[in-house]
């Protein structure tokens, strides 16, 4: 061992500046560790009221989705179309640390596309999961670990109770507490909280106000068989006691309600004066209801072609339409949460959604195209299409074709292209 002249050895002092370089390390890690977000405190303290926190309008939203037709059609449509996607299962995904990394693939893909439970059946699942997303703005999706199943928890009872530092502390259900990882959580977006979406109903919530008051209106205008009042005008002066009487008569023999339909003579001269001007159809109803209507269906990203009458013509574009900018972004933020979760690879198959098979063959003339130019090969785009690797030759599925104006010409100059010609003659 060598000594120096101040009575450590350089494998002493080397020692020494090791731990004082493990400790730096050390101290730069916890705060790492303890800076997650740095302003996750902050925000946790801006959006801290409760409403941020739990349901807002789902109460209203749930109403209007049992009573207003076109609320509870324009839902289904969406719901509907998202039950019938089924995912592809594929491999894990590189360089992604799963909350559950336990769930083989078979496993999987049984939740998703035939049962997510032993009491609901895939399609279910995903109906039922999309409908508290449009209502409430969010989903939640309880993981049993132990036996492998999913179920939804209605999402107007949950509450989420944030972390300074975690992001998320829990969910609680009434008075059952969930931690973050027995969760899936899917969220609509939201202008004022990071933490819970906002339902698309919500910008709506005036359309469907007025659209409830018009519809309790027409209700109670044909209740009233038509007659929004009268008034019995005389031009003598009369007793509270014959007042009342005459009230009473009217109402016994002349009260549509009941089927009173006898006929009234006025004496005295008292007249009958009408207290409105205008009729039902004078009010407009029906183009009013039909606005209101077609506001609904915009915020819930529904055609309103879709819900009335169509050609051939624009009942297919319009099909196209909700699919690309209503129904896959609620696949996508399904895809995308579930693949964080789980870790593996999704995708939704569209080759049996009958509005999309015309982008079937965009898709395949594409890969087609780009196989024949030489730029991808065999393999590639089957990978592409979510088929499986043809294991054959792999001169013919791993190697490019090389593209040839005339066959042979591009790989041997001496092969194709015109006839040489006699020399010696």
């Amino acid at each position: 061992m060598a000594w120096n002249l101040w009575g450590k050895s350089a494998e002493e002092k080397e020692a020494d500046e090791a731990k004082v370089i493990n400790k730096q390390i050390a101290t730069l890690e916890q705060e790492l560790e303890e800076k997650l977000n740095p302003a996750q405190e902050s925000i946790t303290e801006d959006q801290g009221s409760e409403s941020q926190y739990t349901s807002r309008y789902s109460r209203a939203h749930i109403s209007a989705y049992n009573t207003l037709e076109v609320v509870n059609r324009g839902v289904n449509i969406i719901a509907d179309a998202v039950g019938e996607f089924t995912f592809d299962v594929k491999d894990k995904i590189p360089g992604l640390t799963p909350v559950i990394p336990y769930v083989r693939p078979a496993r999987l893909d049984t939740l998703l596309n035939f049962k997510s439970s032993q009491f609901i059946a895939a399609s279910e699942f995903k109906r039922q999961l999309t409908v508290d997303l449009l209502l409430e703005g969010n989903a939640f999706v309880y993981y049993d670990e132990a036996n492998k199943e999913l179920y939804i928890l209605p999402a107007i009872n949950v509450e989420i109770v944030p972390d300074t530092r975690n992001f998320i502390k829990e969910y609680i259900y009434d008075d059952t507490r969930f931690k973050p990882e027995e969760i899936i959580h899917i969220r609509e977006n939201a202008a004022d909280s990071i933490f819970r979406g906002v339902s698309r109903l919500t910008s709506a919530v005036d359309s469907i106000a007025i659209l409830q008051k018009m519809n309790t209106y027409q209700f109670n205008f044909f209740k009233n068989n038509t007659i929004l009042g009268v008034v019995l005008t005389t031009p003598d002066m009369l007793s509270n006691k014959l007042k009342n009487r005459k009230v009473l008569e009217w109402m016994r023999d002349y009260n549509p309600t009941q089927g009173g339909r006898k006929p009234l003579i006025l004496d005295g001269g008292m007249k009958i004066e009408d207290l409105s001007k205008y009729s039902f159809k004078d009010l407009d109803f029906g183009q009013s209801i039909l606005t209101q209507e077609q506001k609904i269906l915009e915020a819930l990203g529904v055609p309103p072609i879709l819900l009335n009458s169509g050609n051939n013509a624009n009942i297919a574009p319009n099909q196209k339409l909700l699919y690309t900018n209503t129904v896959l972004p609620i696949i996508h933020r399904i895809e995308t949460s579930f693949e964080l979760y789980f870790g593996f690879d999704l995708k939704p198959v569209i080759a049996d959604v009958i509005a999309l098979r015309p982008e079937l063959k965009d898709e395949a003339n594409y890969y087609s195209v780009l196989v024949n130019a030489g730029i991808m090969t065999r393999n590639e785009a089957r990978k592409k299409l979510r088929l499986e690797e043809y294991t054959g030759d792999p001169d013919v599925a791993d190697a490019l074709i090389l593209p040839a104006n005339i066959a042979g010409s591009a790989q041997d100059s001496s092969v194709g292209g015109r006839p040489t010609e006699n020399t010696e003659e």
